[in-house]
């Protein structure tokens, strides 16, 4: 055979390789669901979309903002979500049957909630509280439960400060306006929204009172990941990679996430400066902080004994690792 005729069977075995190329392996799709949408320590899963952590690892993430934890169970229950990030309180519906396992320590002791007067108020400092009431939506709430932790640190046991149900957060602030109540325990971030348009004062973050504690927690639909270790791996390595990005690039993260907040980037710079050091860098569980963890359960009237470890969470995926 000639040079030329070796030349067109090459060109010819090339163009029917290249026409029998398979296509791009797609990604596996999760659904994930966030418990709320005005914590700002919930955003290492936007940016880890963002910035193509998950991409990366052959990760499809849809993110679905609802309003509290029970919204993400009815979700978990029917199959709508893989996986939620979720306030620690949320493992409790595992210790009562729910198809859910914690699998990962999102963050570490609750810097995104302080306690929040009003600007006029005769509060200065935590000692002034004794005797006073705080607003909360709902009773055995974890704000309620802070305030309780409040009060006994302070000496004064458990009922030195008193709470009172109002429904919502804009029932409390009115309670505040007209001098029912001193003030409430809400999100680090939502108070200094408010100062800044000066609708309140922060006395002080709720991590000097539980120093040791796991506020938010990786939630997995139990079928999903037994059937699905594998993605529910990568998925962990997206997020703690988002996180481990957030720590090294402060002014990439506050522009990132201000408009996912819908916050001004005055208001994310100050809640990034607080709030980042509270980010897991691994999701291990903290023995110590689960211990506090399931001791609040039975203190909120939530569980009648504390639960184990077994009845809430796995360690088969932590500590995580992703480089």
């Amino acid at each position: 055979m000639t040079t030329k005729g070796i030349s067109f069977l090459l060109s010819t075995l090339l163009l029917a390789a290249a026409t029998f190329v398979s296509p791009a392996i797609a990604a596996d799709k999760i659904h994930a669901g966030k418990t709320i949408g005005v914590l700002w320590v919930l955003t290492p899963i936007d940016v880890g979309v963002a910035e193509g952590f998950f991409a990366k690892r052959g990760l499809d993430v849809e993110i679905t903002t609802l309003a509290g934890d029970s919204r993400l169970m009815q979700g978990f229950v029917s199959g709508d979500f893989d996986i939620g990030l979720s306030g620690s309180t949320g493992m409790i519906f595992a210790a009562k049957g729910a198809p859910i396992r914690g699998i990962a320590a999102l963050d570490g002791e609750p810097r995104d909630f302080s306690l929040l007067v009003a600007p006029n108020s005769s509060i200065t400092s935590v000692k002034d509280l004794k005797g006073k009431s705080l607003g909360t939506a709902v009773t055995a709430s974890f704000p309620e439960w802070l305030g309780k932790r409040v009060s006994v640190g302070e000496g004064w046991g458990p009922d030195g400060i008193k709470t009172t149900v109002t429904g919502g957060f804009e029932a409390t602030i009115a309670a505040m306006r007209t001098g029912q109540l001193e003030g409430f325990i809400g999100a680090t971030e939502l108070g200094y929204q408010l100062a800044e348009k000066q609708q309140i004062r922060i006395i002080v973050g709720m991590e000097q009172f539980v120093p040791r504690f796991h506020t938010h927690v990786v939630l997995g639909r139990e079928a999903f990941v037994r059937d699905h270790p594998d993605v529910a791996t990568r998925f962990l390595q997206g997020l703690f990679e988002a996180i481990a990005f957030m720590k090294a690039n402060r002014d990439k993260t506050i522009e990132l996430t201000a408009p996912i907040m819908h916050m001004s980037t005055a208001v994310i710079a100050k809640t990034y400066d607080y709030e980042i050091a509270m980010l897991s860098d691994d999701g291990v569980f903290d023995p110590a902080s689960l211990k506090v963890l399931k001791d609040s359960y039975v203190e909120m009237g939530l569980l009648p004994e504390a639960p184990t470890d077994d009845q809430l969470l796995t360690r088969q995926f932590v500590p995580v690792k992703f480089r």
